[in-house]
């Protein structure tokens, strides 16, 4: 990280260089497409999508976060912030590529449920195809020596560290032996001997990982589709980035965090979010030129045509919680770095299109949309969030005042639409009915994306689940709760030509 260069800051650029290109996308992630072996891969199923969103005039695809997964396997609590996820390799490529058999994947069980993700499985048999995979291949090839050159800069640091963390029963680094944990130098080079097999298969997993992505990536470039990555603000407490940069958080000093990111009572939760993530020590990146941040932010840049970046609002003000609080009630507001960083974040990103999450508590934060309007980046409008309040409430359509929007019926986080208006009264539905001109509760799905599209946002983001009409049970995640959670696929289900025909024609009709 110290050998990133240092930035001179130069100011925003004009924020027509900033807004998006017009038009519509669908949010679906990686794991959630259909596949025979228990969850969605970069494989065939992701070349189609790409062929479906052509198909439907879309000209985005919005994923959640692509790194490998922590316990809950939520892709906001990764072990590497630069890392790809290796249960989306896709296996059936590994067969092209003369490292598998086909028999030998269908000799594992891989669940019988095509809409859902039994994550115990994926991580008891996936690993063990791979290990396979990796017997047959080629480590001194030249093309794997290139990526471990290109890449070594995370890429040293996350295989040892995974190999480390299997070597000690898969427990969280702050429990590790002390001296490698607190990453004695000596230390080290003894486990890089000890575990060299398992570090280089660590390195061939990201190898296949990157060269899929890379593939699918290309394709969908040439197909006009842009894909926008979603960047946590975060990291998890345990991970390679938190291990390796013990000195860039607020750690105690076994490492464990002193306090922990969250978020205050909402819509989401009543409770608040305790996200469990350690908190940054600004002042030391701040001495660094955040030079953590160029490098995410060059990372980011190689895998995505646009950026979202959660939690923007932490730019400005973060909420932190005491590690050992119930919950997020009793937390406090911290200062953040603000432009200091979003300066350095859109230098590192270049010509790198970004989107805002900037959704927060119902009181503003004081300077987040100055901070925002001086960036020029689009923030986003949530429709389900529209009939809490008055019709003053700043996500009716109505109200918006600039296209540099993205607006959203709903994200990851919040129930289908189906799902969200079930169990709602004819009475309190009253102002959404006449709001959209419409008379019964099967008509809100289909009239909340009309809306979004026809809206002046530059872009409409809609799940794949509200394309699909489908009710909570396809819910992807529930804040502040572990289990269910990231398991949604999209199984057997499909868009009937009618449905895309409809799609179809409203990317026509609002210029999408």
């Amino acid at each position: 990280a110290k050998q990133i260069r240092k930035v001179e800051i130069t100011g925003g650029r004009n924020v027509e260089e900033k807004k998006l290109v017009r038009g519509a996308g669908i949010l679906l992630a990686i794991t959630s497409l259909p596949s025979s072996y228990g969850i969605g891969t970069l494989g065939d199923a992701a070349f189609q999508f790409v062929d479906l969103l052509v198909d439907l005039k879309q000209s985005y695809w919005q994923v959640l976060p692509i790194g490998p997964t922590a316990f809950g396997n939520s892709p906001y609590q990764s072990y590497s912030s630069f890392a790809g996820n290796p249960y989306l390799i896709d296996l059936d490529d590994l067969v092209r590529e003369g490292l598998l058999e086909s028999k030998e994947i269908r000799s594992f069980n891989w669940g019988s449920d095509a809409a859902d993700i039994d994550y115990g499985m994926i991580y008891e048999n996936r690993f063990k195809v791979l290990r396979m995979a990796y017997a047959r291949f080629d480590v001194e090839s030249e093309e794997f020596h290139n990526f471990e050159e290109n890449e070594a800069d995370w890429l040293d640091d996350y295989a040892l560290y995974t190999a480390l963390k299997r070597h000690f029963g898969d427990r969280e680094w702050q429990s590790w032996d002390t001296a490698v944990r607190d990453r004695d130098p000596d230390t080290l080079r003894e486990y890089q001997k000890i575990l060299h097999n398992e570090i280089m298969f660590c390195k061939f997993c990201q190898y296949e990982f990157f060269r899929q992505w890379k593939a699918l990536k290309a394709y969908a470039g040439s197909r006009g589709v842009r894909i926008i990555g979603d960047l946590p603000f975060y990291v998890a407490a345990d991970s390679v980035d938190v291990w390796a940069n013990r000195e860039l958080f607020l750690l105690e000093a076994d490492g464990t965090p002193r306090d922990v990111a969250g978020a205050p009572p909402d819509a989401f939760s009543t409770e608040g979010q305790k996200w469990g993530s350690p908190i940054y020590d600004w002042d030391r990146m701040e001495e660094e030129n955040y030079a953590w941040w160029q490098k995410r932010m060059h990372k980011s840049r190689e895998l995505f045509d646009v950026v979202r970046l959660d939690h923007f609002i932490g730019i400005v003000r973060y909420y932190i919680v005491p590690t050992n609080a119930a919950n997020a009630r009793n937390g406090r507001w911290c200062k953040g770095p603000g432009r200091k960083l979003t300066d350095v974040i859109a230098e590192a990103l270049g010509d790198t299109k970004i989107i805002v999450e900037d959704v927060g508590p119902k009181t503003p934060i004081p300077g987040v949309r100055k901070l925002l309007a001086r960036t020029g980046w689009p923030g986003i409008k949530i429709l389900m969030f529209a009939w809490e309040d008055d019709t003053a409430n700043e996500h009716l359509p109505h109200n918006y005042t600039d296209t540099n929007l993205v607006v959203y019926a709903g994200t990851h986080d919040n129930e289908t639409i189906v799902g969200h208006f079930r169990d709602k009264t004819d009475y309190e539905l009253a102002y959404l009915y006449e709001y959209l001109n419409i008379k019964s509760k099967e008509e809100i799905s289909d009239a909340l994306i009309r809306t979004a599209y026809a809206s002046i946002a530059d872009v409409a983001i809609i799940q794949m689940q509200d394309l699909m009409k489908l009710g909570n049970e396809a819910r992807m995640n529930v804040p502040s709760t572990v289990g269910s959670n990231w398991r949604w696929r999209i199984g057997t289900d499909t868009l009937s030509e009618e449905r895309r025909a409809w799609i179809r024609t409203l990317a026509a009709v609002y210029r999408r």
